[in-house]
């Protein structure tokens, strides 16, 4: 979902290499907006022969299985890439966590979120979802899977096996068939693996930034998620399945630069479109065979029509949402929380009234999300990439 620049094609330029993903971010930010929205104020606009939402996540997935690998390869040091995701994850996410919580002086913090410990551990991490906790936000479950897939290629990289995404794209495909038929619920069940992990994530980040016994940190926490996306998260076949679908994105990365084939990622995406078809956790609408495959092979050909046209202009409204898609993306549900819970159940407006409320709450989300961007995102990376500069000096010298 939040995307590192790096240069994957040097003969480009930099705003042309990286414009046709600010713009697939915009696209996949503005789905889930709408995925969210269309429910309460325009109901009858709802697509249900796919999902919405589903279809900008799987977008962001990809774009994300695309970059983050290439990011840590280009810069070669591992403590530079995670204190650069720190600085560009944590700021905007710490600061909604605190607006949500103020806010529940009036509006409750959703039912989900367990008001114990674990709660507080779970968000440290961003480890929500792989350890069966809600978050503060409802879309921040997205993130558990981003951190997941960076521990994980932060493992692999260490261990010189990085290369290999096509085998991993298929490999996590299959498991999340298998896992589909066997489970059911999580097998770590209770509020002690959030706090374990919290444990665990807060002294193997600080060995891989200090540098004191990194490798085996990152093997540590590279095997702590694949744990929890097998036995901790909510719906085991899912969390499966997202990582093979960010793997394929590394694998259409390193096919685009010649270093890996196309069957892969054929193969891959075969297997996500089959992965929930004889699942045991497989009731919701939107997993349901004909609107699952509609989904994951709209946000396929999405990504493919942004790799074709990338050497073209790409509009400038799109770069710019996807510029301040991370604000967009958590700010979204608190902001629609709090409209409904003010104003009662939105369906009962008048049509006329619904109309006028969207475009207010769509330009009020725009503009706090760039508000956001400009003052809490932009210097929180700015100061990231000045750290992890001298942090990368420092280990050549």
């Amino acid at each position: 979902m939040i995307a590192t620049q790096v240069a994957i094609a040097p003969a480009r330029t930099h705003a042309t290499r990286l414009a046709w993903l600010d713009a697939l971010r915009g696209i996949g930010a503005m789905a889930v907006v709408c995925e969210h929205m269309l429910p309460w104020l325009m109901p009858a606009l709802r697509p249900y022969w796919f999902n919405l939402g589903m279809y900008g996540v799987l977008v962001f997935f990809l774009v994300s299985g695309y970059i983050i690998p290439a990011s840590l390869e280009h810069r070669g040091d591992v403590r530079s890439f995670w204190i650069s995701r720190i600085f560009r994850l944590y700021p905007l996410y710490l600061l909604v966590i605190v607006v949500v919580l103020v806010l529940a002086i009036w509006f409750p913090v959703r039912e989900q979120v367990p008001r114990d410990p674990s709660a507080v551990a779970a968000h440290l991490t961003m480890l929500l979802d792989v350890v069966h906790i809600g978050g503060v936000a409802d879309p921040m479950w997205t993130l558990s899977y981003e951190m997941v897939f960076y521990l994980i290629v932060t493992a692999l990289f260490v261990g010189g096996v990085h290369t290999r995404s096509g085998t991993l794209a298929i490999v996590f495909g299959a498991v999340a068939i298998a896992a589909g038929l066997v489970l059911s619920a999580p097998l770590l069940p209770g509020p002690w693996p959030a706090i374990v992990t919290c444990v665990i994530f807060v002294a193997g980040l600080a060995c891989l930034i200090s540098g004191r016994f990194r490798t085996a940190a990152a093997y540590a926490l590279g095997a702590m998620a694949l744990v929890l996306l097998m036995f901790g998260s909510f719906v085991p076949w899912f969390g499966a399945a997202i990582l093979a679908v960010m793997f394929t994105g590394t694998a259409i990365q390193r096919w685009e630069a010649g270093t890996g084939g196309l069957a892969p990622v054929v193969v891959s995406a075969v297997l996500v479109a089959l992965s929930p078809v004889w699942s045991i956790q497989a009731g919701w609408w939107w997993v349901q065979p004909d609107v699952w495959i509609t989904t994951v092979a709209l946000a396929g050909i999405t990504f493919g029509l942004g790799m074709a046209l990338r050497g073209r202009r790409v509009p400038g409204v799109l770069t710019w949402l996807g510029l301040i898609s991370y604000s967009i993306y958590l700010l979204h549900h608190p902001m629609l929380r709090v409209l409904n819970t003010a104003l009662g159940d939105l369906r009962h407006l008048s049509p006329v009234t619904r109309t006028a409320l969207m475009c207010g709450y769509v330009a009020a989300l725009l503009a706090l999300s760039w508000v956001t961007y400009r003052f809490v995102e932009f210097p929180a990376q700015r100061l990231g990439k000045r750290i992890g500069r001298r942090a990368a000096q420092e280990a050549q010298g």
